[in-house]
C-alpha cells in the first residue's frame, strides 16, 4: 500500500478525503484502521481498505499516525516492529516532539511531524511540517503535497510547533466563540439567530481571506472599516476597555506552555520505555552469560 493512516477520525478522514479529491493517491492504495466497529464504518464509505489491526497498516509505504497523544505510546508499541527503515512515518500527535517519538520507535525512523487544523475538514486547514534529517527533499516534498490537499501548507522548526499548535491548532476553538458572541449580540439587536451564525462565519471568513490576499497589516485593514466618530470605533473602544486582546495573548500563552508540558512528558515517558529496554536487555545478557558458564 502506498499510504496507511492509523487511527482515521474526523482528522485521519478529513485529510484522506482531501488525498482522494486530488488523486495524489489512488484509494485503492491506501489502507486504515479504527479502533471501533462503528468508526470503520464511517472510514469505509471513503471507498478505502478499512482494518482493525494496526499493524495491518504499518506495513505501508508511508503511514500517517493520527491517534490522541495519549494513545500513541500503546500504538507505537504494537507497530514498531513492522515499520520497515524505508517507512516514511507522519505524526499528528501534538505535543510529542520527533526525538521522543524516535523513543518510542526504539530506533532510528524517518520521521515527519504535522500539525494540521480542523477546518482541513472544509479543505481549509493550515498544516505546518517539519522533518528530522532521514527524510530526502523528494519524501518531505510528496507530504507537502499531501497536506496542501486539505488547505495551506508551510515548513517551519520544529521548535515553533508549539507556537504552531496554538495560534492554528487550538484557534479556531476561540473563533468559534467570537462567531457565537458576535451572533448573540446580532440576535440581541433583533436578527433570527441562524440569518446571524451566517452574518458573522461570513465576515470571520471574509475578514481573513482579506489578511491572506492582500499582504496588508491587521491593523491597516481594521483602520480601513473604522471612520472616524463611527460606529466600528465605538466598538473598538469597548473591545480594547475589556482587554479584548490582552485576554487572547493571554489565553494563547497558556496554551503554548500546555503543549510544552506535554511535549516533555512524551519525552519523559520515550525515556523511560528506553531505559526499561535496556534493563530488559541486560538481564537477558546476564541470563545468556549464566547458561554459558
Amino acid at each position: 500500500m502506498k499510504l496507511g493512516v492509523i487511527g482515521a477520525g474526523n482528522m485521519g478522514r478529513a485529510i484522506i478525503s482531501g488525498i482522494l479529491s486530488s488523486g495524489l493517491v489512488n484509494k485503492n492504495d491506501i489502507i486504515a484502521s479504527n479502533a471501533t466497529e462503528a468508526s470503520r464504518n464511517e472510514t469505509v464509505k471513503l471507498g478505502i481498505a478499512v482494518s482493525g489491526d494496526n499493524a495491518d497498516v504499518a506495513r505501508a509505504e508511508n503511514l500517517l499516525i493520527a491517534v490522541k497523544p495519549a494513545k500513541l505510546g500503546q500504538v507505537i508499541g504494537e507497530i514498531a516492529p513492522v515499520v520497515k527503515p524505508s517507512t516514511l512515518v507522519i505524526s499528528v500527535a501534538a505535543g510529542t516532539p520527533m526525538a521522543a517519538l524516535e523513543e518510542l520507535f526504539g530506533r532510528q525512523v524517518q520521521i515527519v511531524r504535522a500539525m494540521p487544523n480542523t477546518p482541513a475538514l472544509v479543505r481549509e486547514g493550515m498544516t505546518a511540517l517539519c522533518a528530522n534529517s532521514l527524510v530526502s527533499e523528494e519524501s518531505f516534498a510528496w507530504v507537502q503535497a499531501l497536506f496542501a490537499t486539505c488547505g495551506r501548507v508551510e515548513v517551519v522548526p520544529e521548535s515553533l510547533m508549539d507556537a504552531v499548535g496554538t495560534v492554528s491548532g487550538a484557534s479556531p476553538a476561540w473563533v468559534y466563540m467570537l462567531i457565537e458572541a458576535m451572533a448573540d449580540g446580532a440576535v440581541r439587536d433583533g436578527m433570527p439567530r441562524a440569518q446571524a451564525y451566517k452574518f458573522a462565519a461570513q465576515s470571520v471568513l471574509g475578514a481573513a481571506k482579506m489578511v491572506l490576499e492582500t499582504g496588508l497589516h491587521p491593523g491597516a485593514l481594521k483602520d480601513q472599516v473604522t471612520s472616524p466618530a463611527g460606529t466600528t470605533i465605538e466598538a473598538v473602544r469597548v473591545l480594547e476597555q475589556r482587554g479584548f486582546r490582552g485576554a487572547v495573548i493571554e489565553a494563547m500563552g497558556a496554551c503554548t506552555e500546555k503543549s510544552r508540558r506535554m511535549a516533555a512528558a512524551a519525552s519523559a515517558a520515550g525515556c523511560q520505555k528506553k531505559a526499561g529496554a535496556q534493563e530488559d536487555s541486560g538481564r537477558l545478557s546476564s541470563l545468556l552469560k549464566a547458561l554459558k558458564g
